[in-house]
């Protein structure tokens, strides 16, 4: 690396390594120049703090007392001067339970469904107002209701709760936990000593206030929450309550995991309102009471190394408290964590290739676990945001809004308006977290290879010339404020090898017997998630190349490959348009930001601007110093965004098949995971047979955002039922979108307002010798699609004795009258929002 980024690492705060017992001063992994660094006290000397962790088989009698410290609680071992409300004590989850049980919430829920229930039996008979007795009778009713679901919120409650209960169990979890986490990282936990002690004076006044910590990680891994807990515990911070699915609440694990500070919900609430007020109520103590709290903004984790769009769910419950009042305020602090390998890829790769996720369950649970431990995965890299007061940010944006913070309560009525409104501020404040976190992310070594790696053309890289891209990709990195991974003064060589080394060869393949050490990839599709961990910092660069694409591909010289500002515009808005739920886009607006990129990439010689006389941009072509590179900057940029568009291109092209067939004249519903499915194996058709460049394109998770893109365009109509599992989400193509047949042979015809959508895609699609192009594509493309789409008709009206669930393909009057008001609702909606659309 450079000698000046040697010098600005000397100069920063230092990291600290957590391994096992071992907390050391190294230098700072990333380097970062934008901020004075914040001195690091006195009392962190340089060198191992404590002594590594011993192993039974090569020191047992190290190993047993190390266990007697932590079973006694000797030292910092003991947790009890961590900063935060007091936890880990006997009778703590009794009181949660009563606290939460007893709130005025959950009293007037439970109230509200008596008086629903004795409605229904006065109606039914079961009351009568005739009765001399009636007040009696309706009193002892109400009262025998109210205890019922009064004893249904308790079991609930208990079975959701988080039990604090115990100091030594928790040491031996932390023990066990770091055991198990260090042999399968092997260098530990890293994080940033400037942005502990930050950390730390933030909880000291949050403390003071009774406030609450609500840390937001990223989601990539089931290491994420462990790996929080962990620097908690050993930098003397109250552990957080983790939301977490209770598809990890199995035997023995789920008990583990619920002591140690999992907080147990459902994937799907449905209509069960008494539930629902439940979690609100339990959200409402912790954050009353100033306990610290985390869930994942993301919801699930990501299978594609991206972050993904914010879920709103626990996140709605936290803007309840607030604007409610029932909450003053709370402490929001985005967590990014970062791996050099992450355990679960190879199953995520399966996962996104259409084969059903399989059950958590305690066998899977320990053969997993036990697989690990020999693997030598590198470091966890955890890095915190500057936290935020969450009512002083909502107070902003209301403000923002034209409205006025103190009625915030009033927004808690539904309304249409309200409801229009509180999208906006999750909205707002979901992508504010995922802004925050990418902020603070480090590009890891392993991160610069993959990329590298899959935005080059060719077989396979040289060494020479992977450093050399490597080291280009470290200066953009940087240029675009990013943060990328130090390892102190060891040279860029060792860096890339270790990464090599960590990615190991099922990922990456060496050549023997060559003239220069030679690379290639050989997982792409996995590959691909370490890829993504740096599409974030370049979408801008790589949405104006695909653009330029347009006029790049058509070949010929440069004034003919030139593309009019205009032009580039719209192509622009088009795609980010439709990339809005893939991507984190930056705030500034379009037309600011496409300025700033333009600039930004002419200064860098990638492209060229022909100005008119009034200074205004008239159009844009590639620059005479890129042709000479060969278009290796350009192509880059491409290389990023064109798996994303040919998934894009994929959807788009699966909906032509949802056009009814002629003979078919009623309205006919089809499964989303079955259309989904249908166009996964389009995906792999036609990449196979030579029509589709990329296969991460087939990926489920992408394939999954367009579908719901096109839902929130209206081009599809989805019906959800109340009851998932007993109906699962069906869809239906607009009458406006679909493709025209031929009136004799009936065969889709490539023409309409759904195929200029697909052409236009297209247009940005990448052109080369892994596919092919001409009129004869599309043809042999549709005739496919037809062939897929005739099928999913046909099995949505067969009877299928083989399925559990028997899925009706038309909807009934109540189901019709309900999705009208939804669409109706979804505009409405839309329109309060002002936002673009396809």
């Amino acid at each position: 690396m450079a000698d000046e980024d040697d010098d600005s690492a000397r100069d920063s705060a230092p990291d600290l390594q957590i391994l096992g017992d071992q907390i050391t001063l190294q230098p700072r992994s990333y380097v970062e120049t934008r901020r004075p660094p914040v001195p690091v006290p006195s009392s962190l000397d340089e060198g191992a703090l404590m002594q590594n962790m011993a192993r039974f088989r090569s020191e047992p009698l190290r190993f047993l007392r190390e266990v007697s410290l932590y079973v006694s609680g000797t030292g910092w071992r003991a947790y009890d001067s961590f900063i935060g409300r007091s936890i880990f004590y006997s009778g703590f989850s009794e009181q949660m339970r009563n606290a939460v049980v007893s709130a005025p919430l959950l009293r007037q829920r439970i109230a509200h469904l008596a008086d629903k229930r004795l409605e229904i039996e006065e109606a039914e008979g079961w009351l009568r107002k005739d009765d001399k007795h009636y007040a009696i009778k309706r009193a002892h009713r109400r009262a025998v209701i109210e205890s019922g679901i009064r004893d249904v919120a308790e079991k609930v409650t208990n079975d959701m709760i988080c039990k604090f209960e115990s100091k030594t169990f928790i040491r031996g979890a932390y023990y066990l936990c770091t055991q198990l986490l260090t042999r399968a990282y092997h260098q530990g936990i890293h994080v940033s000593s400037e942005e502990v002690l930050r950390l730390r004076i933030v909880a000291e006044e949050a403390a003071k206030k009774g406030q609450s910590i609500i840390f937001l990680p990223s989601h990539r891994s089931h290491v994420d929450y462990v790996s929080l807990q962990l620097i908690c515990y050993r930098l003397g911070l109250a552990l957080p309550v983790v939301v977490a699915g209770d598809n990890l609440n199995f035997p023995v694990v789920g008990s583990f995991l619920q002591h140690a500070g999992a907080m147990w919900i459902r994937r799907s609430f449905g209509n069960d309102t008494l539930y629902t007020t439940l979690v609100q109520a339990y959200i409402d103590t912790m954050l009353q009471g100033g306990y610290n709290f985390e869930c994942f903004i993301e919801g699930g984790r990501s299978r594609t190394g991206k972050l993904l769009p914010p879920k709103f769910g626990i996140l709605s419950f936290v803007l309840d408290s607030i604007l409610s009042g029932r909450v003053k305020d709370a402490i929001v602090c985005p967590v990014s964590t970062q791996y050099d390998k992450v355990i679960e890829t190879e199953g995520y790769v399966t996962e996104l290739l259409g084969v059903p996720k399989k059950k958590e369950n305690l066998a899977d649970f320990l053969s997993g676990g036990s697989s690990v431990l020999s693997l030598k995965l590198g470091r966890v890299d955890v890095r915190f945001h500057e936290p935020w007061s969450l009512r002083k940010y909502v107070d902003e944006l209301l403000t923002k809004l034209g409205k006025n913070p103190g009625d915030a309560e009033n927004l808690t009525e539904k309304t249409p308006e309200n409801a229009a409104l509180r999208q906006k501020l999750l909205r707002t404040m979901g992508y504010k977290v995922l802004s925050d976190i990418n902020d603070i992310s480090v590009v890891m070594p392993t991160s610069l290879i993959g990329t590298v790696l899959l935005t080059l053309r060719g077989r396979g890289v040289g060494r020479a010339e992977l450093l050399r891209r490597i080291e280009w990709l470290i200066a953009r990195v940087r240029a675009k404020g990013g943060r990328v991974a130090h390892f102190g003064n060891a040279p860029l060589t060792d860096v890339v090898g270790r990464g090599l080394e960590v990615l190991g060869k099922d990922l990456v393949g060496e050549v023997q017997g060559l003239a220069e050490p030679t690379y290639y990839a050989v997982d792409r599709f996995q590959l691909s998630f370490y890829r993504n961990m740096t599409i974030h910092l370049f979408i801008s660069e790589a949405l104006v190349s695909v653009s330029m694409y347009t006029r790049v591909k058509q070949g010929g010289g440069p004034a003919h490959q030139e593309i009019s500002y205009k032009a580039l515009r719209e192509q622009v808005l088009f795609l980010s348009s439709l990339f809005r739920g893939e991507f984190i886009f930056p705030s500034e607006g379009l037309a600011a930001n496409l300025e700033k990129t333009l600039i930004g990439l002419e200064n860098d010689a990638v492209i060229r601007l022909r100005r008119g006389a009034d200074g205004v941009i008239d159009s844009v072509g590639l620059s005479d110093e890129e042709r000479l590179a060969g278009r290796e900057n350009f192509d880059f940029y491409c290389f990023l965004i064109w798996p994303f568009i040919e998934s894009s291109w994929l959807a788009a092209t699966s909906l032509m098949g949802l056009t009814p067939p002629v003979q078919q004249t009623e309205e006919i519903w089809i499964e989303v995971a079955q259309a989904q499915n249908t166009a996964q194996l389009l995906g792999k058709t036609l990449y196979h047979q030579g029509d589709l460049s990329y296969f991460e394109a087939v990926n489920r998770e992408t394939i999954k955002n367009s579908y719901q893109r096109f839902e929130e365009e209206g081009i599809l109509y989805v019906h959800k039922a109340k009851d998932a599992k007993s109906s699962p989400p069906r869809l239906y193509l607009s009458s406006e979108w679909r493709a025209p047949r031929d009136p004799e042979s009936g065969a889709l015809k490539a023409q309409g307002k759904l195929w200029d959508f697909i052409e236009r895609i297209a247009a940005s699609r990448r052109e080369g010798k892994n596919r092919r192009d001409g009129a004869t594509v599309s043809t042999r493309v549709l005739k496919l699609v037809d062939e897929l789409g005739r099928a999913l008709f046909e099995g949505a009206t067969a009877e299928d004795p083989r399925k559990k669930v028997k899925v009706d393909a038309r909807l009934s009057e109540e189901e019709t009258r309900d999705l009208k008001r939804v669409v109706r609702d979804e505009k409405r909606r839309r329109k309060l929002e002002g936002r673009a659309h396809l």
